[in-house]
């Protein structure tokens, strides 16, 4: 599923730098933003297939964010992964409950991520 676009939105610079090596690394078309108004800039330019959404960003959350788009018509069908320290019981479910299509937890693991970002490009969310 290389070559698809991918929206990285993280407002820790070496965090956003590691996952977009990481990710153009296996092929895939790469934006980052560090905030919540940057990232509907850039979907509105050119909207991504897949967003890799840090949960806490500073103003308008990662969770408020995947709100917003999910309400949206223009962008409810895009993809939305959650990468966040939140690793609290409850946390996931409330990622989910936002309209996050998937959960990874920091510490990224590098060599399971391009896996399940590739699964979700598939449709396989378990």
């Amino acid at each position: 599923m290389s070559g698809e676009r991918i929206l990285i939105v993280d407002d820790n610079a070496t965090n956003l730098k590691l996952v977009a090596y990481l990710m153009s690394a296996n092929g895939y078309e790469v934006t980052t933003a560090q905030d919540a108004e940057t990232a509907l800039a850039a979907i509105a330019k050119s909207p991504p297939r897949l967003i890799l959404m840090d949960l806490q960003l500073p103003g308008i959350d990662g969770l408020e964010l995947t709100r917003k788009l999910k309400a949206d018509p223009a962008t409810k069908d895009i993809l939305v992964v959650a990468v966040t320290a939140y690793a609290m019981k409850g946390d996931e479910a409330k990622a989910r409950a936002a309209g996050c299509d998937g959960y990874i937890t920091k510490p990224i693991d590098t060599r399971e991520l391009p896996r399940e970002i590739e699964r979700q490009l598939r449709g396989d969310r378990a």
